[in-house]
């Protein structure tokens, strides 16, 4: 009979080196976001079974998201790039986003003269 403790702990190192990985390929890509914005904060929301969404506002007011597989993955990845991370998504962080015509086309659909939809 094998031994289960052996099985479990073989698991256990691969869902962990599968995290790590993720949480690295997510740093790079906030790092990026970070870079190219001229800094960054960010907020993570966890959104259910899919994972966790973390928000990135860049210091020009451009913003973003990305999806981690969870919570833990995406505070991993958070930390790996240097990027503050603020518990909601509200107050002076929020006041950060800037928005162009296309979110406010897509946001207001036909109240303000949007897109029809349907």
């Amino acid at each position: 009979m094998a031994d289960t403790k052996q099985v479990d702990e073989a698991a256990d190192a691969k869902r962990a080196a599968k995290a790590e990985r993720a949480a690295a390929r997510l740093a790079k890509r906030i790092s990026a976001f970070s870079k190219a914005h001229g800094g960054a904060e960010s907020q993570i929301a966890y959104i259910g079974e899919r994972g966790a969404r973390i928000v990135l506002v860049g210091e020009d007011g451009g913003w973003g998201d990305l999806v981690a597989p969870s919570v833990a993955v995406a505070e991993q990845a958070v930390q790996k790039a240097g990027v503050t991370a603020h518990e909601t998504f509200d107050g002076e962080f929020a006041a950060k986003v800037r928005t162009g015509p296309y979110e406010w086309s897509r946001m207001a659909g036909i109240q303000v003269g949007g897109p029809k939809n349907g």
